[in-house]
């Protein structure tokens, strides 16, 4: 299915404003302007503000839980913790090359926005299944108890999601897109290493 340009220039431009001035603090006409487009033109596509947020979000989630799955399928017959390293690298992949739209996600999800909650809950669900599952793979021969598991597979997800929520710490890490891929390289590189220490690990004594 071929993108409609006009519609991605207005997708791109709404997501670099509510990177920058949040949902709120944007207009329907700071949008057109930025994507050289008439006010009339977003409402023709997207019902307006709230629709154009509905688009992107589902739009963003569904791209992201398509590469997830492609690459769970293609490397099924790997070991447990080369599945989960795979898995890492795309997600924070992606997490970067749609990186103001995802710094605003979370940034919003952190907040416990609920209308960015409602419309991601689904997609949120799906996610936590595929990475849980693949987590608890690479574990399950570790000595530990569900509550050492519950909070190791917590520490997975803050690492994934810290760059994006705490974007200003990190922003001298992630300018352009050659500084991005250093960044990505990097970052994956340490959460790896965090991964290979957890899984080598016959026993975990983090409740003592």
């Amino acid at each position: 299915m071929k993108t409609n340009p006009s519609k991605q220039k207005v997708v791109e431009a709404a997501s670099s404003l509510f990177f920058q001035n949040g949902f709120h603090g944007t207009s329907v006409r700071d949008i057109a302007e930025k994507a050289s487009v008439n006010v009339s033109l977003i409402s023709y596509y997207f019902k307006g503000k709230q629709g154009l947020l509905e688009y992107a979000v589902t739009n963003y989630y569904e791209e992201y839980l398509k590469v997830m799955e492609a690459e769970l399928e293609k490397s099924e017959n790997l070991p447990a913790l080369d599945r989960l390293k795979t898995l890492i690298q795309i997600i924070i992949q992606y997490k970067q090359s749609n990186h103001q739209f995802s710094c605003f996600i979370h940034r919003e999800l952190s907040l416990d926005s609920v209308f960015v909650r409602e419309m991601a809950v689904t997609y949120l669900a799906k996610e936590n299944h595929y990475l849980k599952n693949t987590f608890n793979d690479t574990i399950q021969n570790r000595k530990m108890n569900t509550d050492e598991k519950h909070y190791l597979f917590m520490q997975l997800k803050g690492m994934l999601v810290t760059p994006y929520i705490m974007h200003n710490e990190w922003k001298n890490d992630r300018v352009g897109d050659f500084t991005g891929e250093i960044f990505v390289k990097k970052y994956v590189k340490t959460i790896h290493q965090w991964i290979e220490f957890i899984a080598e690990k016959k026993e975990i004594n983090t409740l003592e």
